[in-house]
């Protein structure tokens, strides 16, 4: 039963309850109060009257009956019933009539899908959905919202989102939605109804890949036994992005590297606080010369650029995607960290000891580097007891003199108010901060953040690469993707001539030409129908790439 339907039941069971008690009410008070005989001359039936009397009084109709009442008593009743049925009018005009008059008055949502395949069923709306959809959509894969909640699924459809109004959780609804013919299904709602819609999607096609998203780790355990094909833990996975920030500040890892083509790399170089990279513009930092790689692309406070302008000043927290040989990586990356100190207590501050929380103190413990942990509850593997927003709580702590902060408050607001006050406190620490929501991203960072890294971006882009099995994005946090290719349509022309990023959103990294590479891409090289090009962008960028040079 939706939310429209239910509110209607609960009126109209409610007006029929107050007509029950009320009618009785009427005609004792009749019978005791008014100096007349009761019923009147011709009714055979009091309580049969008296119900007529009050449905008349709760319905405005003034017919009046059995007016004028003589008795103050009766009077005073009279009254109350007057004003409890303008009330029910009142309540039930905006609470269920009005919404009734526009589902009448709008378009039906749809209930089923017709000649569908290869789709992905999203079961109910999410924000992460938001991330999963874009991906998909870039990725030219259709996608259906199967949401149970008839008011939020004709909203959404209202939004030109691909919705049908089914319960995920019955086995003859995701029928209705070619379940058997889906690429996948993602369940992403609370966790013991993800559990359900496994089960039913199951027993409705069993060999369709379940993808089922759990709140809590401890009860992934539940969803593989019900049949999911894969469970993921958005929080889990955000702790370990965010703890991945802060240790490759460290050590460059072999995982962090993508290969592209034989000894090819492709890394993720942030600028760390300190850096000599610091308000250098690329054209400035001459980093092709200095260590053979080529920049191709880079993210400014969370905003990706490719290629990036030569002429944008470089600063702390700016990532940028590094084409080159490993240990030409390997050497700018070293480069690129603040000045080496000696680590102690209180080098990294933890705020938040929740689950992300975990994950980033499980990271620094395997990196052997110290820390202090705050959270607003007394447990295990919590340093000091205190309001993370508060200053002081953060001075006793040792924020002042920290070199890196990661904030895991699983609050946004908190989160935007903590970054200023650990700014205040500390303008070199370096902040890595998570956000619930994609929209409070850009308010972190201007709060002063260095990192900021969304729930729902993490979790709305490993679904996706999930959905997709991409094995050439770089991290769920970033998206980009390294596709090889031949470009026919741009045979004859140079680099400069072809205007691929301009075009395409794309960089060309390498060329594979004749069994041999070539990375030296000046804007006279020629392009040839037989070359293979290596080329970095978004999924949106590659895509078009495709479209326009393929």
């Amino acid at each position: 039963m939706d939310d429209i339907k239910r509110r209607a039941t609960y009126f109209v069971l409610g007006i029929a309850a107050l007509i029950v008690v009320s009618t009785p009410v009427y005609d004792a008070g009749m019978r005791l109060f008014e100096p007349r005989p009761y019923p009147p001359d011709g009714v055979d039936v009091s309580l049969l009257h008296s119900m007529q009397v009050v449905v008349e009084t709760f319905t405005a109709t003034g017919y009046g009956s059995d007016s004028p009442w003589l008795s103050p008593e009766m009077n005073v009743l009279v009254m109350v019933l007057d004003l409890t049925g303008v009330a029910l009018f009142f309540v039930g005009l905006p609470a269920v009539f009005l919404p009734l008059f526009q589902r009448a008055l709008s378009r039906s949502v749809p209930t089923e899908i017709d000649e569908m395949t290869d789709h992905v069923l999203i079961c109910r709306y999410t924000p992460r959905a938001d991330v999963l959809i874009d991906e998909l959509e870039s990725n030219d894969v259709p996608y259906v919202l199967v949401e149970p909640d008839r008011e939020r699924a004709s909203n959404l459809d209202d939004d030109d989102y691909s919705v049908v109004y089914a319960d995920p959780e019955s086995v003859s609804d995701l029928e209705r939605v070619n379940l058997s013919t889906a690429k996948a299904l993602i369940a992403d709602g609370a966790d013991r109804v993800d559990a359900s819609i496994v089960l039913a999607a199951k027993e409705a096609a069993e060999d369709t890949h379940v993808i089922s998203v759990v709140e809590e780790p401890e009860h992934e355990r539940y969803h593989w036994l019900a049949g999911a094909d894969e469970v993921l833990a958005p929080r889990d996975l955000l702790g370990r992005s965010l703890a991945e920030k802060l240790t490759t500040d460290i050590s460059m890892h072999e995982e962090d590297l993508v290969s592209l083509d034989g000894d090819l790399d492709i890394l993720e170089v942030p600028i760390r606080h300190g850096s000599e990279f610091v308000g250098q513009t690329l054209a400035e930092s001459n980093l092709r010369n200095r260590y053979g790689v080529n920049v191709v692309g880079a993210w400014y406070r969370g905003q990706f650029e490719t290629p990036p302008d030569p002429n944008r000043e470089l600063g702390p927290g700016t990532i940028m995607l590094a084409v080159g040989d490993e240990e030409s990586l390997e050497r700018l990356n070293a480069e690129t960290r603040a000045p080496t100190r000696l680590f102690r207590r209180g080098e990294t501050i933890v705020l938040g000891h929740g689950e992300v929380g975990r994950q980033v103190t499980t990271a620094l413990s395997e990196a052997e580097l110290p820390y202090t942990v705050v959270d607003t509850v007394p447990r295990e593997g919590v340093d000091v007891v205190g309001d993370a927003t508060d200053p002081a709580v953060l001075r006793e702590a040792g924020l002042p003199d920290a070199r890196s902060v990661v904030l895991a408050i699983p609050d946004d607001t908190s989160i935007e108010f903590t970054t200023l006050v650990a700014r205040d406190l500390n303008d070199s620490a370096e902040i890595i901060a998570r956000a619930d929501s994609a929209e409070a991203v850009r308010k972190t960072y201007r709060a002063g953040a260095d990192y900021v890294l969304s729930l729902a971006t993490v979790s709305g882009r490993s679904i996706a690469s999930a959905v997709l099995e991409s094995e050439d994005v770089l991290s769920v946090d970033t998206n980009v993707d390294i596709i090889r290719t031949n470009a026919p349509k741009l045979a004859g022309e140079t680099l400069a001539e072809a205007r691929i990023p301009e075009r395409s959103g794309c960089t060309v990294v390498a060329i594979k030409r004749n069994g041999h590479r070539v990375t030296d891409l000046g804007a006279d090289v020629r392009i040839r129908a037989d070359d293979e090009l290596i080329v970095a962008g978004t999924d949106h960028g590659t895509n078009r790439f495709i479209e326009l040079f393929c």
